[in-house]
């Protein structure tokens, strides 16, 4: 290189953008951390908005963190683009402020919008998580640049001033994840952590605001001029987040939970989680069974061992605990564990629901599938399978080896049912019943024959055991029913589960076979 070419390249390094003061380190460091844990703050909190409209499924976590990783994308490169030819000074304040705005705004427009959009439609899903996070997560992701630019005093420490600041975002993206995972979406509804979040947003960006307007050269715009559209969008948003229709009477860290009264029995409720039907519980009469699988449930239970012999059952899972009453009602003495995930749920059953624990009935929190590991081997009778993440057994607990855990637990001659919810061309209902059989001896299943003949979807009962099943018993029973349904077991049992894949902990690809398309 000449000496000519020498004293260019040093001028370009030491050149200073004309215009531009840098923000003190501590103030940036902080808007690149803020600006960059709300946006994981809002992804986190997203999921429990869009779940009551449309699951908690593989594919709606896939599009809220698909969403909001545009959202970052098209935010960085919008705010670089601007940083270049807007003094960023003019822009931080009112992005932060809007950012606001938009995260408050996000209640209402998901909750009008998710009763439109109801369901698993994936183009539904894919709207209303954008609905959800787009906005606002864009708006928050311009920051950084704008404050990369202001903070690019001195071009011979570019390299370090982007890293720290990238490092000091993705603090704040790991930050707020966990912090809003492990605690806020434990101890506050989700409108609460929005609501608390735009406002933060909001008081951050005035305050910025007002700091900044300081720093604006003569002749500028000033981050004041939109004061009076931003107030208005403010009130605004805050007046539709205040009537926004709420599904949940009872948010807890898992669910969005109702219980609704029968209109035509007194004495029935109606346990909703995330708008679905979960469980049916008659307060008066805890032999009712209103849901055909629970029917099902009752018939096994009732064809496990002699009329009346108190039984010791573990049930995974307990929704309103309509199993766990029934058991209690038609064997006393019977001993009933149940493994809830969701301890607030447990609670919203004993308020509700009439669940009283104690001696014949405990209730365990915890995940099923760790619990079951600690329970003695040969301890129980019966084993009930009812868990749900929305409308979908959860993957872990679909597999060869959970199969394998629970007939360690169960008895010689112990039965175990479990409930599986499946839509044509039931894919997961087959594989799961290959994988429930390729541990116990026996399996049979128990559908509506409408169902078994790919016409609809349904809930299907898997029924196993190591001895065998009392066949003749359980087919009279079922096709006895208000809703009769079939008793599949033997030479068509085999021919109806063909060569269906075994779910296994290394392979089990739940959602993708419960897909309709």
């Amino acid at each position: 290189m000449n000496s000519a070419s020498s004293e260019v390249a040093a001028e370009a390094v030491t050149d200073v953008p004309t215009g531009h003061r840098a923000l003190p380190n501590g103030l940036a460091a902080f808007l690149v951390f803020l600006s960059s844990g709300a946006v994981l703050v809002l992804e986190t909190v997203s999921l429990r908005l869009v779940g009551p409209y449309v699951g908690v499924t593989l594919q709606v976590t896939s599009s809220v963190i698909g969403i909001a990783l545009a959202a970052i994308a098209y935010g960085a490169w919008t705010g670089g683009w601007l940083a270049d030819r807007r003094d960023p000074r003019t822009l931080l304040a009112p992005a932060l402020v809007l950012a606001g705005i938009a995260t408050a705004v996000t209640l209402p427009i998901v909750r009008y919008a998710g009763e439109v959009l109801r369901g698993g439609a994936a183009s539904g899903i894919l709207l209303l998580t954008a609905l959800a996070v787009f906005v606002p997560a864009a708006l928050l992701a311009a920051v950084t640049p704008l404050v990369v630019k202001l903070q690019l005093a001195d071009l011979r420490r570019t390299g370090q001033v982007v890293g720290r600041l990238s490092g000091i975002g993705t603090l704040g993206g790991i930050t707020a994840t966990l912090v809003t995972g492990f605690v806020l979406v434990a101890a506050l509804p989700s409108t609460v952590i929005v609501i608390a979040l735009a406002v933060l947003l909001g008081v951050t960006g005035l305050a910025l605001g007002a700091y900044l307007r300081r720093q604006v050269p003569a002749g500028l715009p000033g981050p004041t001029r939109a004061k009076a559209t931003l107030a208005v969008l403010g009130l605004v948003g805050a007046g539709l987040s205040a009537v926004a229709p709420n599904p949940c009477d009872t948010e807890t860290a898992y669910h969005c939970a109702r219980v609704d009264t029968d209109p035509d029995r007194p004495s029935g409720r109606f346990l909703l989680l995330n708008s679905a039907q979960h469980s049916y519980v008659d307060l008066a009469d805890p032999t009712h069974l209103e849901y055909a699988y629970t029917q099902w449930f009752g018939v096994v239970a009732d064809e496990a061992a002699p009329k009346g012999r108190p039984l010791d059952a573990l049930h995974l899972g307990g929704g309103g605990f309509t199993m766990p009453r029934y058991l209690t009602a038609t064997r006393p003495g019977t001993d009933n564990l149940v493994f809830e995930i969701d301890g607030a749920l447990v609670d919203l059953d004993r308020r509700e629901l009439g669940v009283r624990t104690g001696p014949g009935l405990r209730a365990e929190v915890g995940d099923a599938r760790v619990l079951l590991g600690g329970e003695a081997t040969d301890s129980r009778d019966l084993i009930v399978g009812d868990a749900f993440g929305h409308l979908v057994v959860p993957w872990h607990l679909a597999t060869r080896e959970m199969a394998a855990d629970i007939r360690r637990v169960l008895r010689p001659g112990g039965v175990y049912q479990q409930n599986v919810i499946d839509y044509p061309p039931g894919r997961f209902i087959r594989s799961e019943l290959a994988t429930v059989a390729a541990e116990f001896r026996h399996v049979a299943l128990i559908a509506p024959p409408a169902a078994i003949n790919n016409q609809h979807g349904s809930n299907f009962v898997i029924v196993a055991s190591d001895v065998p099943l009392p066949l003749a018993a359980l087919d009279r029973r079922v096709g006895g029913l208000t809703e009769p349904a079939v008793l599949l077991h033997g030479a068509a049992f085999d021919e109806w589960v063909g060569d269906a894949l075994v779910l296994t902990d290394d392979f089990a690809p739940v959602d993708q076979l419960l897909a309709t398309a």
